[in-house]
C-alpha cells in the first residue's frame, strides 16, 4: 500500500513539474527540453526501485518522455492522450528495427535451447561435472568468473549463456543468485568492450577514426583503440573486482545480506533465498530414465559458439565486400585470415543475426541429439524449445521498452543536454575524470553504452586534442569515454544485458541491480581517484594501473565482510 501511494504521489508530482515547464526559446521555433530531457531515465530509475517492477518502470518512463514531447505542442489533456499512443508507436518502431527483432528471437531461441539441453539431461549432467570441481563457493564463483571470461566475444551470449550453466552449481554451493548474476553481468560488457576481437570492435574503432579525422590526421584507428586498453580503468578494476570478492568470500552493502541468506537456506527454495525472485528460463526436470550425459549440452553448446564465431567472420567479410571501402576490400582479398582482416570482419558483422542464426542451428542439433537418443521425439522436441522460449517472452517485452524509452531520450536530446553541461575551461588534466563521469552518467540514465560512445567520442577527441598537443592525453581520454559508456551499460537498470543477467540468473531484476550498483559505484571512485586523475596528471600507466589494482583488493579486503559470521 506505502508503495502505491509513493508511486501515487511521484506521478503527480511529475505532472505538476511538468505543467510549468517552458520549452520554446523567444521565437517559439525551437524546442529546448533542457534539465526536463532527464525526466523519462529518472522516472523509470526511480520508479524502479520504488514498485521493483521494470516493466511498470519503463511503461511510466516512456509515457513521461511522450508527456514531454507533447506538451511542447498543446493542452496537458492532448499531451496525456498522446502519450499513450507514443507508447504504441515507439515499441513499434523499436519491434520493427532489424538488430532489436535479431536480438529478441536470440533471445527467445537461446531460451529454447536452454529447455533443449536441460530436458535431455545435458545441463544437470554439467552441473554435476562443475559441481566435482566447484568444491565450494570460491571455486564455484572462479569457475563462473573463467567461463564469463571465455565468452569474450559478445555481451549477450555471455549473459545468455554462463547464467543458466552455473545456475545449478552455484546453488548448490549456496552463492546467492545476486552474486551469480552480478559475476555474469561483471564478464559481459566488460570483457567485450576491451577484447582484441568481439562484435564491439568494428563500432570502437569506427568512433576513433572518425574523431582524428575530426582533427586532420590519419591513424590506424585499430592501434589507437588497442594502445586505449590500458586505459579502461573501470573494465579493468571491475574483473579483477569480482574475482577478488570471490577468492577472499568477502562483501559489502546488500550483496552481503544476499550472500548470507543463501548460505542459510536451501538454495532449491525460491521463496526462502529471495521471496522477489523472478521465474524465467524455469528450470525443467530431464526426461525420467535417461542417462545423463555432458555432451548433451556441451554439444549444442559448441555448436552455437563455432558457428557464432564462424558467422561473425562470414557476414562480416560479406558486409564489408559490399561496402565502399576499397582498400579494406583490397586488403581483406589479399589476406583474408590475417588478425587485422578477422578484426575487421567480427567488427563489421551483425551480432543479433549471427547469435540467431547459430542459436536457431544449435537448436537443430539438440532436437536431432535428443530424438536419436530416444529422449523424445521430434513433436515434443519442438515443444519443449517452444515451451523454452515462451519462458524468455517476459526479457523480450521489457527489452522492447528499454529500447522505446531509449528512442525516446535521443528524441528528447537527453544525452546531448548532459554533454553540454561539460564546460570548455577545465584544466587539462582533469579531462579524462570529467569524461568518464559523464559517460557513466549518460550511459546510466540512457541504458546504452553504444550511444553514450556515439555522442561522446566525437566531441572528446577534438577537446583532448585542443587542451593538450600530447598524443597520449588523446588516447587516455578516449578510452575514458569507452569505458565511462561500460558503465551503466553493466549497472543501469534498463541496460538490456543487465536485464538479460538477471533473467539468466534466475533473479528478480532489481535486486540483481540494487545489489550490484554499491559495486559498480566503488569501482568506478577508484578508476577517478587512483586512474584517471594521476594519468591527467602526467604518471605513467606502467605506475598508475598496476597501483590500482592493489587498491581495488585491498578495497575489497577491507571494505568487505566476512560471509561466514562470527558466532
Amino acid at each position: 500500500m506505502k508503495k502505491k501511494v509513493a508511486i501515487g504521489l511521484f506521478i503527480s508530482a511529475f505532472i505538476l513539474f511538468s505543467m510549468n515547464g517552458e520549452f520554446r526559446d523567444a521565437t517559439g521555433d525551437t524546442v529546448d527540453f533542457g534539465w526536463f530531457s532527464l525526466v523519462p531515465p529518472v522516472v523509470s530509475i526511480i520508479l524502479a526501485f520504488i514498485s521493483k517492477d521494470v516493466i511498470i518502470s519503463l511503461f511510466f518512463g516512456i509515457f513521461a518522455g511522450g508527456f514531454i514531447l507533447h506538451l511542447a505542442d498543446g493542452s496537458i489533456f492532448y499531451a496525456i492522450v498522446q502519450s499513450f499512443l507514443s507508447i504504441v508507436d515507439y515499441t513499434l518502431n523499436s519491434l520493427a528495427d532489424p538488430w532489436n527483432a535479431g536480438i529478441i528471437l536470440q533471445v527467445l531461441t537461446i531460451g529454447g535451447l536452454i529447455a533443449l539441453m536441460t530436458k535431455m539431461g545435458g545441463a544437470k549432467a554439467i552441473a554435476n561435472a562443475l559441481s566435482k570441481k566447484a568444491k565450494g563457493p570460491i571455486s564455484a564463483q572462479i569457475i563462473t568468473w573463467i567461463l564469463g571470461i571465455l565468452l569474450f566475444f559478445d555481451d549477450y551470449a555471455n549473459s545468455l549463456i554462463v547464467g543458466p550453466v552455473m545456475r545449478p552449481v552455484t546453488d548448490e554451493k549456496k552463492v546467492s543468485r545476486e552474486k551469480l548474476s552480478f559475476i555474469v553481468d561483471a564478464t559481459a560488457a566488460p570483457i567485450a568492450g576491451i577484447a582484441l576481437i568481439s562484435t564491439w570492435v568494428g563500432y570502437e574503432v569506427g568512433l576513433i577514426k572518425d574523431g582524428y579525422e575530426a582533427i586532420g590526421q590519419e591513424v590506424n584507428a585499430y592501434s589507437i583503440f588497442v594502445e586505449t586498453i590500458p586505459y579502461r580503468f573501470y573494465n579493468i578494476l571491475m574483473l579483477l573486482f569480482v574475482l577478488s570478492t570471490a577468492v577472499f568470500l568477502r562483501e559489502f552493502g546488500p550483496m552481503l545480506t544476499a550472500e548470507r541468506r543463501a548460505r542459510k537456506y536451501d538454495q532449491t527454495n525460491e521463496a526462502d533465498i529471495n521471496p522477489n525472485a523472478s521465474n524465467e528460463i524455469d528450470e525443467m526436470e530431464p526426461a525420467e530414465g535417461i542417462h545423463l550425459s555432458i555432451w548433451n549440452a556441451i554439444v549444442p553448446i559448441s555448436t552455437l559458439i563455432g558457428v557464432a564465431i564462424v558467422g561473425f567472420y562470414v557476414n562480416g567479410y560479406q558486409a564489408i565486400l559490399t561496402g565502399e571501402d576499397t582498400a579494406l576490400i583490397n586488403s581483406l582479398k589479399e589476406s583474408p585470415f590475417s588478425f587485422t582482416s578477422i578484426q575487421e570482419a567480427f567488427g563489421a558483422s551483425d551480432a543479433s543475426i549471427v547469435l540467431f542464426q547459430a542459436a536457431l542451428l544449435a537448436s537443430i542439433v539438440a532436437m536431432t541429439m535428443g530424438v536419436s537418443q530416444k529422449i523424445f521425439t521430434w513433436g515434443k522436441a519442438v515443444e519443449t524449445w517452444i515451451n523454452g522460449m515462451k519462458s524468455l517472452v517476459i526479457t523480450g517485452a521489457i527489452l522492447l521498452l528499454a529500447w522505446s524509452l531509449s528512442e525516446i531520450i535521443t528524441d528528447l536530446g537527453t544525452a546531448q543536454f548532459l554533454v553540454s553541461l561539460l564546460s570548455d575551461s577545465m584544466p587539462a588534466f582533469l579531462l579524462p575524470s570529467v569524461i568518464f563521469i559523464l559517460g557513466s552518467i549518460i550511459s546510466f540514465a540512457t541504458g546504452t553504452s553504444y550511444g553514450t560512445m556515439g555522442i561522446l567520442m566525437p566531441l572528446t577527441i577534438p577537446l583532448a586534442a585542443a587542451l593538450s598537443p600530447d598524443p597520449e592525453f588523446i588516447v587516455m581520454s578516449a578510452g575514458a569515454v569507452l569505458t565511462g559508456a561500460i558503465f551503466g551499460d553493466h549497472c543501469s537498470p534498463i541496460s538490456d544485458t543487465t536485464i538479460l543477467s538477471s533473467m539468466g540468473a534466475g533473479v528478480n531484476h532489481m535486486e540483481h541491480v540494487k545489489t550490484q550498483i554499491p559495486y559498480a559505484m566503488l569501482v568506478g571512485s577508484i578508476a577517478v581517484l587512483f586512474g584517471f586523475i594521476p594519468v591527467g596528471l602526467g604518471m605513467p600507466i606502467g605506475i598508475v594501473l598496476p597501483i590500482s589494482m592493489i587498491i581495488i583488493v585491498l578495497a575489497v579486503y577491507f571494505f568487505g565482510k566476512p560471509i561466514e559470521e562470527k558466532k
